[in-house]
């Protein structure tokens, strides 16, 4: 097996770092830049990020021997401070990364400045902004430095102890922005001590006011060779710290947020704090002191002898040791001291001429176990890098819960593991103890684990479930026989929860086995509401009828994605159950159609019912019909037959007289089988629907002689209904007469004033002869006297009447026999000057050009002419050509033929010189070629083209027409070159 790379490395990083400038006493290092200060009090600079160095001596111009006591590099690498001890004294100085000559500060001359704490959070590289430096007599200063100004910008005295005056060696400050200002945290170090500051405002304002209260500290009394404070920085912020005193390595964790206080009201922001023993690191009953530390993520790292010992700051233990390869030397003084570089996470460890580097390979790469071995499993998971080591961790809480019996929790953790234990192996663990509510538990979790691919094992696990739900339920049913009834407060739960798993699951769980499985337990409340889940609205139906609970049924049938067939299927039963809410939720769904519901109403209707009760098919029927109008002949025939049944008639007749299709631009007035209607209303003996539905037929005759058997005013009303057949008319009044005839009983003078009272009724449409027929023979005629006598007076008046009549005919005759004389001689006067319409030559001229046109007869030598009572006159010649020009196409032709055919037949015999008859001939004896020029007259000489509706035509006319296209074009003038055409100027 490959060993696991060490957590920590050594390397040697340079062999000669001193130069010759004595021995290292003392380093620091900040951002890849470290800073030695050897014996010789010289400074030494290596810039690993810019790859230079250069040296520094701080003993110019001081008598004796100097050496560097500390030197301070800030987090950025910029700024250095250094402090040097001679024969003539301690000097401070402060020295910038640009600087090629440090600067004294004078104000600390005597006073060896044996630790430095630089703001983190505001350092830059041309200001260090607040410096706190601590010196061997106990006392604080302030220092400031800006690059810009090549001197310190102010030192200010802080603070001083004076309770246990002791050298300060070791300092830290952080810094956190609060709502009312600036909140500095402070902590120091002296051999025996570790000191508390924190406040609000200025470094200045913080320490003064710890003049007037008590500055908290932590005092661990011991010997060691050298007292250290160090943080761990992540992301520029401390998180912890360690501080190597005398009785062991106090650390803690740091919450510079933290809002709990101590007693006295300052801010407590060390939490979680332990002691190391350093009994824990030696193998020895004696305790071994490290001479330097330094502090890493999770270990500590301790310079003991010439050897670095790692312990983890958790477990403490010790988990690596670290060996340099020093020069021959060096070995007996072995390794000076250890440094750390935050910015870089890199450490260093020096001896008097070599630097070492110790690198760090993820170093938190086994804390998951520290942590699992101590228990803390929330720190463990947090730690682990992947899903194994996350197996591991659930593991041991398993086990443990398991071991302990709290097998529910066990489940929980077990539910977590993917890969170190197979699901089988933990489900025989349950089962084995007989632990079903804990297996119940596992696996349901084990359900929220799975990835959603896994479909086969979802649903088996979902399944095995659901059966461990349902014995659960047994188990509780047998413990308690009323657990049900009286509402048991376990049995509830776990129903809820069972049905709660139902619902989430329905999606996973197969709808057959599940079906199965609830039914082989017995669970009918739980079936439904799977069934529900899983949109089998027909179980569910089914149940809450055979329940009696029509209401839910309903409910569930105005569900939106329930089948419309539902409602078909169920509707039988349901109008049974609850006849009201049935017909109710049926107005209230769209697009049901009543046809397919016509069983469920002929079922229901079919039972008896109260007198005063509603009938709900018919309260239906009446609203698919008036409502939604409703066209089909089954519905129409129900509601007829339902109203047929009825003791009351009005409601069949007032649906019978009810024209629904009215208004329609095609159909039938009414929807209703008539002949299915008029057999229902005889069988039921509803006579005047029959007489209605006879009349509807047009069976008039028979509904006159029905009605004459119910009501002989209705018998009236249904014989005047025919307009349009006087004959029928009066037929069926003859048949309401005879039977008010035959059926009168009274005297004879009453039936005969009755019957004349009758005949008034009917507007003249019967005569007393009409009736005369229908009284018996021994009536006596003196009875009808005055009705008879009124008879002939009518007669009498209807013959004068047509007399009248026959003498304006005759006068008319006259009239227009006179007329047809006047016309033959008639005449009109034409003026010698009288033109022409269309040539403008004079009509009465004899010239070459108006020849006598065959056919036409001429008054002596001159054309044929035509003269208009409107005054115009026209040559016969010029008028055919004109009209023939005006008019259309057909005509034209009609024309020309005619005037063809009347010079064909223009050289045979007149019976008269003027073409005209002789009054004793009649119009029938004309020749054919008078019948032909009286239709030439007709077409040409109907009506002036003048003045009639030939001229009106012509006005929409186009001055072109279609066919003078050519001609139009003809006329358009083109240039005759385009190309060289000239402009010419005209100057005037």
């Amino acid at each position: 097996m490959e060993q696991k790379r060490q957590v920590f490395s050594v390397d040697l990083l340079e062999r000669y770092a001193a130069k010759g400038r004595g021995v290292i006493t003392c380093m620091a290092a900040g951002n890849d830049v470290i800073v030695l200060g050897t014996s010789k009090g010289w400074i030494i600079r290596h810039d690993f990020g810019l790859g230079d160095s250069y040296d520094i001596d701080l003993s110019a111009g001081r008598p004796g021997e100097q050496s560097i006591h500390r030197v301070f590099v800030d987090p950025g690498g910029s700024h250095c401070i250094a402090a040097i001890v001679g024969s003539g004294g301690a000097d401070t100085f402060y020295i910038h990364a640009k600087w090629t000559k440090p600067r004294l500060l004078s104000k600390f001359k005597g006073l060896i400045v044996n630790a430095v704490a630089w703001n983190r959070q505001l350092i830059t590289e041309a200001s260090t902004r607040e410096v706190l430096l601590g010196t061997d007599n106990g006392q604080l200063h302030e220092i400031a430095v800006d690059e810009k100004d090549k001197r310190e910008k102010y030192i200010k005295f802080l603070f001083e102890l004076k309770e246990l005056p002791e050298a300060f060696t070791g300092m830290q400050m952080e810094t956190a922005n609060v709502a009312n200002g600036t909140r500095y945290y402070v902590m120091a170090v002296t051999p025996t001590r570790l000191y508390s500051y924190t406040g609000i405002g200025s470094l200045e304002s913080v320490f003064a006011s710890y003049v007037d209260r008590t500055v908290h500290f932590m005092e661990l009394p011991g010997e060691i060779p050298n007292s250290e404070l160090h943080f761990f920085i992540k992301q520029r912020r401390a998180v912890h710290f360690a501080w190597l005193s005398g009785a062991g390595i106090y650390h803690g964790g740091l919450n510079f947020g933290a809002q709990h206080s101590s007693p006295d009201g300052d801010q407590n922001f060390v939490e979680n704090k332990a002691l190391l023993d350093y009994s824990r690191l030696g193998e020895g009953t004696e305790a071994v002191k490290p001479s330097s530390m330094a502090v890493s993520e999770f270990h500590f790292l301790l310079l003991i002898g010439n050897k670095v010992k790692v312990v983890n700051r958790i477990s403490e233990q010790i988990v690596e040791e670290l060996y340099f390869d020093q020069a021959p030397d060096a070995v007996s003084r072995g390794i000076i001291g250890l440094c750390s570089d935050a910015s870089a996470g890199l450490f260093y460890a020096y001896d008097q001429n070599s630097i070492f580097q110790v690198s760090v390979n993820d170093e938190g790469r086994d804390m998951w176990k520290v942590y699992l071995d101590l228990k803390e499993y929330a720190a463990a998971l947090a730690n682990c890098r992947d899903v194994l080591q996350k197996d591991q961790v659930y593991l041991v809480q398993a086990e443990a819960a398991f071991v302990s019996k709290d097998f529910l929790r066990a489940a929980s953790f077990y539910a977590k593991i993917n890969y170190v234990l197979s699901f089988e192996e933990i489900t025989l663990k349950f089962i084995s103890m007989g632990e079903q509510d804990a297996l119940r538990t596992f696996l349901l979790r084990k359900l929220d684990n799975f990835a959603k691919d896994d479909k086969c094992q979802i649903t088996m696990i979902s399944t095995w479930v659901a059966e461990l739900y349902l014995d659960k339920i047994n188990r509780l049913l047998l413990e308690d026989e009323g657990a049900s009834e009286n509402g048991s407060s376990e049995y509830q739960s776990i129903i809820r929860e069972f049905r709660a798993f139902l619902s989430d699951c329905k999606d996973v769980l197969d709808e057959e086995t599940t079906m199965k499985l609830l039914k082989s337990y017995g669970r009918v409340d739980e079936l439904v509401f799977f069934a529900n889940l899983k949109e089998q609205y027909e179980i569910v139906v089914h149940h809450y009828i055979q329940q009696g609970e029509a209401k839910k049924a309903l409910q569930v049938l105005q569900k939106p994605n329930v089948p419309i067939e539902l409602q078909y299927k169920f509707a039988p039963d349901l109008i049974m159950l609850d006849a009201y809410e049935t017909v109710e939720s049926w107005m209230t769904t769209k697009d049901l159609n009543p046809r397919k519901l016509i069983p469920a109403m002929m079922r229901y209707s079919s039972e008896p019912h109260a007198k005063n009760e509603t009938h709900e098919v018919i309260k239906y029927l009446e609203y698919c019909v008036h409502r939604l109008q409703n066209e089909d002949p089954g519905v129409h025939n129900l509601l007829l037959s339902l109203y047929a049944k009825q003791e009351d008639e009005s409601s069949l007749l007032r649906f019978l007289q009810c024209k629904f299709g009215k208004g329609r631009s095609s159909g039938p007035e009414f929807f209703y089988d008539p002949k299915y209607a008029l057999r229902l209303c005889l069988k039921e003996k509803r006579m005047r629907a029959c007489v209605h539905i006879y009349s509807m037929m047009s069976m008039h005759e028979e509904a006159v002689a029905l009605a004459l058997q119910v009501d002989p005013e209705l018998a009236m009303a249904e014989a005047d209904k025919v307009e349009d057949d006087e004959e029928l008319r009066k037929k069926l009044w003859l048949m309401v007469a005879k039977h008010v005839i035959e059926q009168e009983k009274g005297t004879k003078r009453e039936n005969i004033r009755k019957a004349i009272a009758f005949l008034k009724e009917t507007d003249g449409l019967l005569k007393i002869e009409d009736i005369l027929p229908f009284f018996p023979d021994f009536a006596l005629i003196d009875d009808f006297k005055e009705a008879i006598c009124s008879s002939l007076e009518d007669y009498n008046d209807q013959i004068e009447k047509l007399k009248q009549e026959m003498n304006d005919a005759t006068h008319g005759a006259d009239n227009i026999r006179n007329d047809i004389s006047a016309l033959a001689q008639r005449y009109a006067v034409i003026d010698r000057d009288e033109e022409c319409g269309v040539c403008k030559r004079k009509i009465l001229n004899v010239g070459r050009d108006y020849q006598m046109s065959r056919g036409y007869t001429s008054a002596g030598s001159m054309a044929p002419f035509y003269v208009f009572p409107c005054g115009h006159a026209f040559h016969a010649q010029c008028l055919i050509t004109h009209v023939t020009s005006c008019t259309t196409r057909t005509q034209a032709e009609y024309i020309l033929d005619l005037q063809k055919q009347l010079t064909l037949l223009g050289n045979e015999p007149r019976k008269d010189s003027n073409g005209g008859l002789s009054e004793e001939e009649p119009i029938t004896s004309m020749t054919p070629l008078e019948k032909i020029r009286s239709q030439l007259d007709d077409a040409i000489a109907s009506e002036c083209p003048f003045c009639g509706d030939l001229m009106i035509r012509e006005i929409s006319l186009p001055f072109i027409l279609s066919e003078e296209a050519e001609e139009m074009a003809s006329w358009e003038i083109k240039p005759h070159n385009p190309g060289i055409q000239k402009s010419l100027s005209l100057t005037v």
